[in-house]
Order: structure tokens, then sequence, then C-alpha cells
């Protein structure tokens, strides 16, 4: 049988200025990795699906992976030359021997373009258009998607990530293999059903009771005429009218069955609606508490405000600028005090470009962060030292099983902060700062380690994720918070400007 395979990875925060454009995008062909090992930006699946396809006697067929950092909404232009590519890089594997039997894509599920609300939907549509009705075609999705009545109705198979963070990536593209497999070879006759939780909000999977819904939705699957249960989280930052938590049941041959499963999980999910988010403290309480602990492992507090990984511009530098004050009136009551924090990753390419030009082991002035908008807060000046520099940095994501995920993340350095005191003199403030020169959200304490700052010494680390960092930092930590920070990413989706979305219903505004 013939597989193809494509991906179109982008998570469209609607609110963000910052259109998405061609330049953002990688772009990964058949060309740029023959004969290496497959691995591509953000999510790369296809590594997975080549080797489960040859070794079980397949010809697979790649044509093209897009893959672009969270940001604003797409230009309308680039989504369709990107769809068009994938639609001709698929007509060629079509008209190529035997047609293709199996389509495999790996899709986020949340991009919107300007003049495009889905399109995921779109792209699955057009592929449907092309192939007809009898090919299979299965999506593997992020949980926080935008599951549509189009993807539904184009695709056969669709499944998502059960965690958050997600550490279960290369875990769902099995699944999805085996699944997509199975029905092209008419083993198995899935069908799908979706039920609206009435829900929008932010869930992390790491809590015992979302960890026991989990369970429960993995036992719902190794029942019979049950092949797959999916917890669609939505994702809270795109104002699209079909946004919000849904559960999604893959079925096999039994759409009653599918649709009932669907209610019974939405119901109860929807029952501990008020349980499942996240538990935040206001910045300065967390920083204030985390600072008067005396642990022996770093405490993690989460700045989610300035997440990239949502569409955050990741300069603000709210808790920085806290820190440092913390710090200055700490001095004036003893010459001795330091506070040992690691912050990570800031994005300032300026800053990265002049830390270079001066080297390692440099003592220079430095503005970092600020830049970017009224939700990155005030650029903050210091006198700081250049503790390394890595060019070409690739940031690793571990995952549960398979490797872990790589991130190019441009070049990055290691900044020491330092301080003037009363007599002139520069003293070490403890503080240490990871910069890079491209956009991403902070997944592992590694990062600190490559770039010259021993994280297991620090009282406090402080990742610029929501949630995605949990995975590599909970092992490490005495404690983890979430923080309430300001920024662009507001903690409580009611303060969210929503214009599309009918809230009617739906909690956290009702029920």
């Amino acid at each position: 049988m013939k597989i193809f395979s494509a991906g179109l990875v982008q998570e469209t925060n609607t609110f963000s200025p910052a259109t998405t454009s061609a330049e953002h995008f990688k772009l990964v062909r058949a060309v740029d990795i023959s004969g290496k090992k497959w691995c591509w930006g953000d999510i790369p699946p296809f590594d997975l699906w080549r080797e489960r396809a040859l070794n079980d006697g397949h010809d697979f067929c790649f044509g093209l992976a897009a893959e672009a950092q969270p940001s604003g909404p797409v230009l309308g232009d680039v989504y369709k030359q990107i769809r068009d590519e994938i639609l001709q890089a698929l007509a060629t594997a079509q008209g190529e021997g035997e047609p293709v039997g199996a389509v495999l894509l790996n899709l986020h599920g949340a991009m919107v373009a300007d003049d495009c609300d889905d399109c995921e939907g779109d792209l699955l549509a057009h592929v449907r258009a092309q192939l007809g009705p009898h090919c299979l075609i299965a999506a593997e999705l992020d949980l926080h998607c935008h599951l549509t009545d189009k993807m539904l109705a184009n695709a056969d198979i669709l499944i998502t990530y059960k965690e958050y963070p997600h550490t279960d990536i290369s875990d769902r593209a099995e699944e999805l293999y085996s699944l997509a497999i199975a029905a092209a070879e008419k083993t198995i006759t899935p069908t799908m059903a979706q039920y609206d939780c009435n829900m929008v909000g932010s869930y992390p999977t790491t809590s015992p009771l979302f960890r026991q819904f989990i369970d429960r939705m993995q036992a719902l699957e190794q029942q019979e005429g049950i092949l797959s249960v999916s917890f669609v989280h939505g994702f809270i930052h795109g104002d699209v009218p079909d946004m919000g938590a849904k559960i999604l049941v893959v079925s096999d041959n039994n759409p009653g069955l599918a649709a009932t499963v669907a209610q019974e999980l939405g119901e109860s999910i929807y029952h501990c609606r008020e349980r499942i988010g996240f538990q935040r403290q206001p910045m300065q309480q967390a920083l204030d508490y985390a600072l008067s602990l005396a642990v022996d492992k770093p405490v993690v507090l989460a700045d989610q405000a300035d997440n990239v990984g949502a569409g955050a511009p990741g300069d603000a530098t709210f808790v920085l600028g806290y820190l440092l004050d913390r710090f200055v009136a700490m001095i004036d009551q003893n010459s001795n005090a330091v506070i040992n924090a690691g912050l990570a990753i800031f994005y300032d390419p300026e800053l990265v470009t002049a830390a270079k030009a001066a080297g390692e082991g440099s003592i220079m002035p430095m503005r970092l962060g600020g830049k970017l908008g009224p939700d990155s807060g005030q650029p903050l000046v210091f006198v700081g030292k250049v503790l390394s520099i890595r060019s070409a940095y690739i940031h690793c994501w571990p995952q549960q099983t398979g490797e872990p995920v790589q991130i190019p993340l441009g070049d990055a350095v290691g900044i020491a902060i330092l301080h003037t005191d009363h007599n002139q003199q520069l003293q070490n403030t403890g503080i240490d700062v990871v910069v890079s020169s491209e956009r991403c959200q902070c997944f592992s304490p590694q990062i600190f380690t490559d770039l010259g700052i021993d994280y297991r010494q620090k009282q406090l680390l402080i990742p610029k994720s929501i949630q995605h960092f949990f995975g590599a930092f909970a092992p490490v930590a005495a404690e983890v918070i979430y923080m309430d920070t300001p920024g662009a990413l507001p903690a409580d989706v009611r303060e969210i400007p929503y214009q599309r979305i009918d809230t009617r219903g739906k909690y956290p505004w009702h029920g």
C-alpha cells in the first residue's frame, strides 16, 4: 500500500498583532531529508510513520512539513501556497504507480488565516476532494485544536494528544498509524462522534483528578467497539466559533456507541469543571513565598502569561523586574544578599547579537526585553556578564517515549546580571537569564546547563511556559507554582475579549 504523509503546524493567537508570514514557516520537503534522519521542527512523527510503513512493506511518500511558532493569524496567500504544495505532492504520489491508499497528516488544528477560520478543515476537504471517498485519511492533532464539523466530515480518523504537557506525541503517532492501516486494510471501520462540553479553559493533565480522567479514557479504549478517545481542550486564544472543550470518540462501525461514550465523558468532565483548571498564585505572592522557603532543590515558578507557545512575545520583564527590585531592597539591608534565580527563555535578538559581538566573559551594559509592546513591560537596563554563547542551539523537549522533540532556537546566550553597589563595585545578583534570537518557550532545565548556568544551585527557576515545562522541570523541583503574571495571556478566560464565540451557556461565564 502507498502511504502519503504531510504536516501543517501553527497555533494561531487571533488576538496577536503579529501576522504570520511566509518567512516564519520552516518548510521541510522530501529532498531536504533524503538519506538523513528526519527531525522536523516542532512535532516530528514522520520518522516513526516512515519506519513503521517500511517495516510493514508499504511504500511511504513524504510531501511537505510546514511549521511556524505560535503567533498571530497566517496570511491567507501563505496558507494557500502551503496547502497547494501539499496537494501537488499528493497528486504526484497519486499519479506514480499504485494509487495512494492512506494519508497520514500531522496537524495542529488551531491554525487561522486572515481569510479562513479552519485551515486544517479546509486542507482535509481538499485532500478528500482530490482522492475521493474511499481513500483512508487520518490526522494527529494537538489537543489545543478547534475540532470542527469540516474536519470530521473529511477525515476517517482524528486523534489528539492526551497529555498536557504534550509528552505523548510519539505514542499518539503510533496509535494513529495502527488505526489508519487497520482501516485501510478493512479490518476496522472507524466512525467518529463528538460532544461539546460547553467549557472554555486550560487544563493541565498532571493533577491527580485529571490523571483519573485519562485513565478512564484509556480504559474505554480497551472496550469492545471503541478505537480511540480524545479530550479536545481547545485553544483559548483563538477567537473562532468552534473553540472550546469537546470529547472525540472513534468507534469501530458503531456511531451510536461513539456518541454515547462521548456524551458520558463530556458530562463527566463538565461535572469536574471547577477543579481541573490551573491553580495560580499572584506573581508577587508566589515569588515572595518561594524566596522564603528553605529547600535543597529549586522552586519552579511558571511565567504563564509570557508563553511563546500560546503566541506571547517572550520578552516580558515583569517577573525579572520584580526580582531585581527585591534584590536592591535586600542589598540595602545586607551587602551579601543574593537572589539565586534562573529565568528562560527571553526573546531578544538585539541583545544576543551584542553579546556575541562582545564574546564570552565580557562585562557590558545590557538592555533586555520590553521591546515588543505594552504586554512586555519596560526594557531592563543593567550590567551583565556573558557566561556563554551557543550558535544554532537546539532546545530539546523530552517525551515519554522516543526521542526528544528538537526545536531550533537560533543563537542563545547565558547572562549573569550584575549590580553596582554603593561603592561602585560590581556585585553578582545571583540572577541569570537565557536569551535567544528565536522565539521559543522553555521546555527543559537542560538549557540552563547548556548555557553555563548550574540550575541545581538555584533557589528559583522561572520558565516562560504555561505547562510544557512541567515534564522536565517537575522532577528537579522542590515545588511547582503557577504564577498569575502580567502579560499577553490573561489567566482568566473571562478577561479575553472574545467577539466570535457564543459564551451563552458555557462555563465559566455560566454554569
